[in-house]
């Protein structure tokens, strides 16, 4: 084994092995609170604009707990540049961000992912299947040049699109990451449920397989628990963190009943802040998820560092951002510490 504890790290089976690993995702909702990013087609031009900031980003996740650095690829495929007329920076964008990416998993230990997403052109014909494969191909190839020690398949509302991704990655070697997107309906677009679609994807060889984006806590953890009932290797959850509830379960569907200022009072993406989730109920949610057995963890769109930490010390662990999570007891008006009551005493009673 060698001494650099970089060199020597574990792979992504072996991490399962020993514990849950967590992977922060949620890179487009961020950059574009941030006003990196544009809501709409959420290409990640800023790999190529400001690629500090994507480093410093990926270190703020480490930081925060996550296990994985996961190169920011989502929706750098050909579909999505050739919407925005930037088909040509298509390969440039992907090796850019896979080196950001290794950079800090470098530095930091982490493990490096590449990433695949949906197409968003999959119609279940053949020269749909074509061109998504040829997509997918592309993208795993890079990663593999780069050095990811696993490939992450995510956000598939189409199963046969997941198992299309599947056989891409595959065909590097890599260990692959496979997340199915389950919108109002609690199956895939070809009908099939969530438990049926990752026994699938496990048979067909998957590593990990589960649920990701689109639905909060609350509305996946029923989904997470035929799925871990059903397959026999490591679940994955990676929920949005926002409440979604049973009659609106994703959170495209949530509507706001104080604000009209959409076409259908649909929030969704931009106006989602009233219905976002609590640190203390992405900590419950890991709590929860980690008891039904599920090993792969993490948060989607919408997610912060502070989500990431909250996640983290929901498994009993103290990232370096546990130095920094909140102690009241020192509060000027509501701590519980009697110098400074004693000090701020005639404040607080105005309170």
């Amino acid at each position: 084994m060698s001494d650099d504890p970089v060199a020597a790290k574990l792979g992504l089976l072996e991490r399962l092995e020993q514990g849950p690993v967590i992977c922060a995702e949620g890179y487009l909702f961020e950059f574009e609170r941030r006003g990196y990013l544009q809501a709409g087609a959420f290409v990640p031009e800023i790999v190529l604009e400001h690629p500090e900031l994507v480093a410093q980003l990926h270190r703020e996740f480490v930081h925060a707990g996550s296990d994985v650095v996961e190169a920011f690829t989502y929706y750098a495929h050909r579909e999505k540049l050739r919407v925005i007329g930037k088909e040509h920076l298509l390969e440039e964008m992907n090796r850019g961000a896979l080196s950001i990416a290794k950079e800090v998993a470098s530095e930091t230990g982490a493990l490096l992912a590449g990433d695949i997403c949906n197409t968003n052109v999959f119609v279940a014909d053949d020269e749909s299947r074509r061109n998504v494969r040829e997509m997918f191909d592309e993208q795993v190839v890079w990663a593999a040049d780069a050095g990811v020690d696993f490939v992450i398949g995510e956000t598939f509302s189409w199963g046969e699109e997941a198992l299309i991704a599947l056989e891409a990655i595959k065909q590097t070697g890599l260990p692959a990451v496979i997340t199915l997107a389950i919108h109002q309906e609690p199956n895939t677009r070809e009908g099939w449920t969530p438990a049926e679609a990752c026994k699938r994807l496990e048979d067909a060889g998957a590593d990990v397989v589960g649920l990701n984006c689109i639905r909060g806590p609350q509305t996946m953890l029923p989904l997470l628990e035929r799925v871990r009932a059903t397959v026999s290797g490591h679940v994955a959850a990676l929920p949005v963190p926002y409440r979604t509830t049973d009659e609106q379960p994703s959170f495209q569907s949530l509507r706001d009943p104080h604000w009209d200022h959409g076409e259908d009072g649909r929030p969704f993406p931009t106006a989602l802040d009233p219905f976002t989730c609590n640190r203390y109920e992405l900590e419950d949610f890991a709590r929860k998820a980690h008891a039904l057995g599920v090993t792969y963890l993490g948060v989607c769109c919408g997610a912060g560092p502070h989500h990431i930490r909250s996640l983290a010390e929901g498994l009993g662990r103290t990232p370096p951002a546990s130095r920094y999570s909140p102690d009241m007891s020192k509060h000027a008006f509501l701590g519980t510490d009697q110098r400074v009551k004693d000090q701020y005493k005639e404040y607080a009673a105005k309170l």
